[in-house]
């Protein structure tokens, strides 16, 4: 358990900050731009003394203001992975791994090198120069470094942003291995509500330095205040389904989601897995009576359970779709004439290539990923 409660006073901006998070796993600290995310990671790591509160890992206080205990920041055992990789500019790729070794002091080893470089797929790279890697490279190197310093927690401060999208795609599916293969909670710091999708198992909702919310992605997902953030393109229900068919040919799969099913864009997957997707507003269609005749392939029996104003002019519809809950962003317009209210039973339409690219494979027999 990750437990934070602290408070902090820089020039013009004032933290405080309180969260609950079960490890391990990745806690994603997501929110806009100087919502206090880096100032945040920076007193849990000991880069930053809070000026009141504590910062407890696992049952054991790495800081505690009033008690005077400040753990210094090279015993509390956390990698670092900043925006840049920082590499040393001199040293091959192996002698940069292996200083993350050095760093390691008496800790008990997590990870052994030839496994990092196997994990990262860095075997190729181990006698080049920094200035010979991609950008998407040498943040792997980083990656790698921090591992091997073996540490009981990483952070990483949004490491791809400085990427472009080709390169945050490439290392994208490291993150992810590192999150399903090793224990080593992780606290990921973003703005890029795709990244948090695709790696969180739980959200902390940042603004003002202050937690607006926290909890699992499904659940805050329908927060309004998440939504003011993403905006109204990126808005919609994060729900769970189980692959109980795949289509290898057309690259589909068929998912049980609450009491319905929808066909999806996914590959590599296989029946019996648990799945993680977005579907978002925009591309869900409500309907009030049966439809036929349209290519849109998914259609499931829904009961509306809540309808409002958005921040953008138009209308979200909550609807219930037997266990799972969906959002639709339909007009004013479009409300008033299908005349709809809570309780009514609707057709919630959603169109298969939409969950193109928010997946989250999970664990077949678990409900987030170890």
């Amino acid at each position: 358990m990750l437990e934070v409660s602290v408070s902090k006073q820089l020039t013009g901006f004032r933290l405080d900050a309180t969260f609950t998070a079960p490890t391990p796993g990745v806690i994603a600290l997501f929110g806009r731009s100087g919502s206090g995310k880096s100032t945040l990671t920076n007193i849990i790591c000991g880069l930053l003394a809070p000026d009141a509160g504590a910062v407890r890992l696992d049952g054991e206080l790495l800081s505690d203001a009033r008690a005077g205990i400040a753990v210094p920041v090279e015993r509390r055992r956390i990698g670092y992975v900043f925006q840049e990789p920082r590499l040393f500019p001199h040293l091959s790729v192996t002698a940069n791994l292996r200083y993350g070794e050095r760093r390691r002091r008496s800790a008990p080893s997590v990870i052994a090198f030839d496994e990092v470089v196997g994990l990262l797929a860095l075997a190729r790279l181990l006698e080049r120069k920094p200035w010979q890697l991609s950008g998407g490279e040498r943040q792997r190197v980083a990656l790698g470094r921090a591992l091997l310093s073996q540490p009981r927690l990483l952070l990483l401060d949004e490491p791809l942003a400085s990427l472009d999208v080709a390169r945050r795609e490439e290392v994208l599916p490291y993150l992810v291995a590192l999150r399903d293969r090793l224990s080593i909670p992780m606290v990921y710091v973003s703005h890029q509500f795709e990244e948090v999708l695709r790696l969180a198992t739980h959200l902390v909702l940042l603004e003002g330095g202050r937690v607006l919310a926290e909890g699992a992605v499904e659940e805050l997902s329908l927060y309004p205040e998440l939504q003011s953030i993403i905006g109204p393109d990126l808005m919609g229900a994060v729900v769970e389904g189980l692959v109980t068919r795949v289509n290898t040919d057309t690259g589909s799969a068929e998912l049980a989601v609450g009491a319905g099913a929808l066909q999806v864009s996914l590959r590599d997957v296989a029946p019996g897995a648990r799945v993680r997707l977005q579907l978002l507003a925009r591309d869900v269609i409500l309907a009030t009576q049966p439809v036929q005749g349209l290519s849109v392939r998914n259609a499931l029996a829904s009961t509306v359970i809540a309808i409002s104003d958005d921040d953008f002019g138009a209308v979200l519809v909550r609807v219930d779709v037997g266990g799972a809950i969906v959002l639709a962003r339909i007009t004013q317009d479009a409300c008033r004439a299908l005349r709809l209210r809570p309780g009514d039973a609707v057709w919630t339409l959603v169109k298969a290539v939409s969950t193109r690219g928010h997946t989250f494979t999970l664990a077949a027999d678990s409900r987030s990923p170890s």
